[in-house]
């Protein structure tokens, strides 16, 4: 079976970040915890904070996973 790919988009100006797997829109992330339960929801159960922040299966494009704001920087 193929790994899957998780993208955290940048932040949007209004502030959080559109997360996809293998292309599929789950939803806009405002915070980690978000994340993490968009992730639940596609069937990715049992992974916490830290783990989902530092899986090589998870690419952070425009900032790591402590950056949340636009670039606004509100």
């Amino acid at each position: 079976m193929a790994a899957l790919r998780v993208i955290v988009s940048p932040p949007s100006p209004s502030g959080g970040r559109r997360v996809r797997i293998d292309g599929t829109i789950l939803g806009l992330a405002h915070n980690l915890r978000d994340v993490v339960e968009f992730l639940r929801r596609a069937g990715l159960e049992g992974l916490d904070e830290v783990e989902v922040a530092q899986s090589p299966m998870v690419e952070w494009r425009g900032g790591g996973p402590d950056a949340w704001a636009g670039p606004s920087g509100e």
